[in-house]
């Protein structure tokens, strides 16, 4: 092109912020990605997250389950906003406004999901017995929801810096520490799933058999292998990512949409629409509720039997 601005020399991205470039401009393989980000898919993708986000609010209200809701809106408004940043792209490949939401907001928004994740052992733990828990299940919380800060404030900030600089070699402090935050994710997720299996284990061996058909129901059932499908799904997109962000900014998988949509964006939106699944088979505001009334009843008979013996 004749008409190229002030192009730096060699290779590397530039950004319309520093050189005003545009597809009239600057040849697209100087780009971030050196491609237009798909609109039909990323439009899609903003469709699906904005679907998942009504229902988990109004799941939310529903059920008052204000904690999973909160954090499942949360991640999927990161999601509609990181997938509007593609398109932002995709209406001009040298956007660094574009570049920045898409590569923060999608980065991180997972992270929100993994707490809603991390209240479910909490509930699983006061539903099945609190008796078979090594630790009281408050404690759940109290470990996994600040690892979960930690993962999101790294993956954030990495995502910033490494943004800012675009795909020099400045970038890669930040791209470190979004690998960091990645890193750091799988790892609370790993110890989640272990002190998950530690509790199954020691409930299996200490619980009185046969096992309370009114708690192991198939919504209970269902919920169990749903949220655990889930996880596989956060955790292999984390996975990639990882790998990607390995490769840095001038890797080959950053620069492969087709890779991208199918680990990045297949997996998440899949874990979020079976998060809705999670929500509404949640043993908070179904068995457990049901079980605590049929105690309470039990407990009232109990009561009535004695005064009447007296």
């Amino acid at each position: 092109m004749s008409n190229v601005v002030n192009l730096p020399p060699g290779p590397g991205s530039v950004f319309d912020t520093d050189t005003h470039c545009s597809l009239n401009t600057c040849p697209l393989d100087r780009s971030i990605y050196t491609y237009r980000p798909s609109i039909a898919a990323n439009s899609i993708f903003i469709a699906l997250f904005g679907i998942s986000l009504i229902i988990h609010m109004l799941q939310g209200v529903r059920h008052k389950s204000w904690w999973f809701s909160g954090c499942m809106s949360l991640g999927c408004i990161c999601e509609v906003i990181g997938y509007a940043g593609r398109v932002i792209v995709w209406q001009n490949p040298f956007s660094f406004n574009g570049f920045l939401l898409q590569i923060i907001c999608i980065t991180i928004a997972p992270a929100f999901f993994s707490a809603a994740i991390y209240l479910t052992l909490t509930q699983i733990v006061n539903y099945l017995g609190p008796q078979y828990s090594r630790f009281p299940p408050n404690l759940y919380l109290y470990i996994f929801v600040p690892c979960d800060i930690v993962a999101l404030t790294l993956q954030g900030t990495g995502g910033g810096m490494s943004a800012s600089t675009g795909a020099g070699s400045n970038s890669q402090t930040g791209v470190n520490i979004s690998i960091a935050g990645l890193s750091f994710q799988v790892g609370t997720l790993s110890i989640f799933l272990l002190l998950a299996a530690d509790y199954f284990v020691r409930y299996a061996r200490k619980a009185p058999r046969p096992l309370d058909s009114m708690k192991w129901t198939a919504r209970f059932q269902t919920f169990l292998g749903v949220l655990l499908l889930a996880i596989i799904l956060i955790f292999i997109r984390c996975a990639f990512r990882i790998d990607e962000l390995k490769q840095g900014y001038g890797g080959q998988e950053f620069h492969n949409e087709p890779l991208f949509i199918g680990l990045e964006s297949v997996m998440v939106i899949v874990a979020t629409f079976l998060l809705n699944v999670v929500q509404e088979t949640s043993v908070v505001h179904h068995s457990l509720g049901t079980m605590q009334g049929k105690n309470a009843d039990l407990e009232s008979k109990d009561m009535d039997g004695n005064l009447s013996g007296k």
